[in-house]
């Protein structure tokens, strides 16, 4: 089946606000925490259950072979907690005032003009004593239609990610082993809330490239 990328947004935006927005508050309350989360679609896209492990927000895993596609202590945060997913950042609702999630979040250093940045955001989201933080990814250059992250920048990032492999890999993963790993979470066979087909097929050329050179190894299958 084709992938869908608009029911995609649309089941990730209804799963999201669910999480988020709690049925005991007023329509005063509702109102408020509805439009901060579409504000924030505004400017981080769709909601997403997870990242290409090349993304900015978890690329730097603490040990280099991890291909971690949520964010987490893994990758560089502390203090993350009722925490959902958006294509070019996240929300997570720690209890207490957050400051250790922010301060974590703003020691991440993103690849050239890539930066992650944290800020607490005044809405209702997920209960009472939590504060809402946001953290997003700040890319410098221009993203394609509906949020997608043009080849120019898919692709180096990738190879930023992958080519080290080379070094403790034992054998390569083929194509449709790593599709999750490399195209996010939820994806079809030729491309995800992430990239356009057009940036998928040109990833796929270059890993499959790399993997039949075998830099890591023989193919596993």
């Amino acid at each position: 089946m084709a992938f869908r990328a608009d029911e995609a947004a649309e089941v990730g935006l209804e799963r999201v606000k669910r999480y988020l927005v709690p049925r005991g508050l007023t329509a005063d309350q509702r109102q408020q925490a509805e439009h901060a989360l579409a504000e924030i679609v505004a400017t981080c896209g769709p909601a997403v259950g997870g990242y290409p492990s090349w993304h900015p927000l978890v690329a730097k895993s603490l040990k280099a072979s991890d291909q971690v596609t949520t964010p987490s202590e893994r990758c560089g945060y502390r203090g993350l907690d009722h925490t959902v997913y958006f294509a070019h950042g996240f929300v997570t609702c720690p209890y207490g005032d957050g400051e250790e999630v922010m301060r974590s979040a703003n020691d991440i250093i993103g690849p050239k003009d890539i930066y992650v940045t944290a800020e607490a955001i005044d809405a209702p989201f997920y209960s009472t004593g939590t504060t809402p933080i946001l953290v997003k990814c700040e890319w410098m250059a221009d993203l394609e239609e509906g949020f997608t992250i043009p080849k120019s920048l898919a692709v180096p990032l990738m190879l930023e990610k992958e080519v080290p492999a080379w070094r403790w890999s034992e054998v390569g993963e083929t194509w449709e082993n790593m599709r999750s790993y490399l195209l996010g979470s939820p994806h079809g066979s030729r491309s995800s809330l992430f990239v356009t087909q057009d940036t998928a097929l040109a990833m796929k050329k270059i890993y499959e490239a790399m993997v039949n050179s075998g830099m890591y190894g023989p193919i596993y299958r």
